[in-house]
């Protein structure tokens, strides 16, 4: 004699109080109901689909706790409520920033090396190791010529 699925109303009826109890307290009585009404529903649409031997409480607690995982997910994309917003003054446009003609000069007058170290970790935002590939050294290298290109930027525009 073949298995088969009981209608999906004894279903409900024999699973309902375990998700409940699940589900309340894995997100709370404020969005337990709402948790419930999703797991059941995606349930229904499942359910004609259903292997006959499956297990039905394994198979709609999993269902639950992906509904809980995704009401967590979304508590935490929600605003947070506060008493009094703060009023936010329109800020001055920004102006263009001031070339430092006299650091430029200087940074231009390093070596190559020197310069092309210094360049591609303050504008460039490099890392030692990434300075050293672009520049074809060791990073014990690229480091050394940065720090070199430093101290002679420090010496020539003082602060």
């Amino acid at each position: 004699m073949s298995e088969t699925l009981p209608p999906f109303q004894g279903f409900l009826d024999a699973h309902r109080e375990v998700v409940w109890r699940f589900l309340v307290s894995s997100v709370g009585a404020a969005e337990a109901e709402d948790c419930f009404q999703e797991t059941f529903i995606a349930a229904l649409k499942a359910y004609p689909r259903l292997r006959a031997q499956s297990n039905l409480r394994a198979w709609v607690m999993t269902i639950a706790h992906s509904k809980a995982i995704d009401a967590h997910r979304g508590r935490a994309r929600r605003p947070v409520p506060v008493a009094e917003p703060q009023a936010v003054e329109a800020a001055a446009p920004a102006s263009a920033p001031v070339r430092d003609e006299e650091l430029w000069n200087a940074v231009g007058a390093l070596p190559e090396r020197q310069r092309s170290a210094v360049v591609l970790r303050y504008l460039g935002d490099l890392p030692h190791r990434e300075i050293a590939a672009a520049i074809g050294c060791s990073e014990e290298a690229a480091r050394r010529s940065l720090h070199e290109g430093l101290s002679k930027l420090r010496k020539a525009v003082p602060a």
